[in-house]
């Protein structure tokens, strides 16, 4: 057992998802989203073989609705702003500790009452030993391998939106005392539009033991730039760097680019879980997963609707591991 959180491909007991629950955030998506959700729900349980989902619904309507769209899963209900687990639940370490850290609304912009408490709830729901850290850090700003490296972003973990008064050797000590990471991989800038301001898990994920996936920018891709200075500062920091499909240029209704991104699955115990959006490299990216999760069925999911509110799969997750 480690201080540290393991790395997301080791063993599950559970697994929180956010299940969509306010009409007037999602107007007209709200069901279509219900029904993505309840799918990725769906295929993480993989018929008893994979781990025990836990849908959060935020009231009683929409917790029938979830019941009802995903019958094996447990369904609980405690209020929340928003379906983003990722971000305001607690992160567990390997001792089955919930490390619940403050939270501001990414930097202010969606202030929505109960995600700033939701982690605490959810913790104590399951009757977890919290602690408690007094600064601003979102569950999908980080990735770990396992081993204590952890890969986050400049943009944002040195935003002056979330801990102003921290510099980066503060926030550096700070995810080592917190967490027990030992070394940090910094990366730029993550995805464009991206209104988390650069969420690691939307741009590059670990896959092994510093191994670490980046995305291929295609031809009109708006975030080739990025992916191409990912690649070179993991490498310069020694780290093995594997290239993945890309969607590309992935516009919403009224044409403009949105941060879709296949790095936003999920690995579960059974199973991994990718977002996939109609695009040409939908196939190619759910086959090479299939080549690095040799030992896991892989499932693709539409996830159009959940995107409309800002993320994927892994935003709405996160996994209490098996001790």
């Amino acid at each position: 057992m480690t201080l540290r959180p393991p790395a997301e491909w080791a063993p599950h007991d559970a697994v929180w998802i956010g299940f969509p629950s306010h009409a007037e955030l999602w107007l007209e998506d709200l069901e279509p989203a219900q029904a993505e959700v309840a799918a990725f729900a769906n295929a993480v349980h993989a018929d008893g073989r994979g781990e025990r989902v836990i849908l959060v619904a935020a009231d009683d309507r929409a917790a029938q609705a979830a019941q009802r769209l995903a019958p094996h899963a447990e369904v609980v209900v405690e209020p929340f702003g928003d379906i983003w687990l990722r971000d305001t639940a607690a992160i567990l370490d390997g001792s089955g500790t919930a490390h619940d850290f403050d939270f501001n609304y990414w930097g202010g912009k969606y202030d929505l009452p109960g995600d700033e408490d939701i982690g605490a709830r959810l913790a104590a729901r399951a009757q977890l030993k919290a602690e408690r850290h007094g600064w601003i850090l979102e569950g999908g700003a980080i990735d770990g391998d396992g081993t204590g490296r952890l890969v986050t972003t400049e943009q944002c973990l040195l935003n002056p939106n979330r801990n102003p008064g921290l510099s980066r050797e503060d926030i550096e000590a700070r995810l080592k005392a917190d967490l027990g990471y030992t070394s940090i991989l910094w990366l730029g800038e993550g995805l464009a539009n991206d209104h988390t301001d650069g969420h690691v898990d939307n741009l590059a994920r670990f896959v092994g033991e510093n191994r670490l996936l980046v995305p291929q920018g295609t031809q009109d891709d708006p975030n080739t730039v990025i992916y191409e200075d990912a690649a070179a500062r993991a490498e310069a920091a020694g780290t093995e760097v594997v290239r993945f499909p890309s969607p590309g240029r992935v516009l919403d209704e009224d044409g403009e680019i949105i941060p879709a991104s296949y790095m936003n699955f999920y690995i579960g115990n059974a199973v991994v879980v990718a977002p996939v959006y109609g695009q040409p490299n939908d196939q190619p990216a759910l086959d090479a997963l299939a080549a690095l999760f040799p030992g896991r069925d892989i499932v693709g999911v539409r996830a159009d609707h959940i995107l409309t509110g800002g993320g994927s799969v892994h935003c709405i997750s996160q996994q209490l591991p098996r001790l």
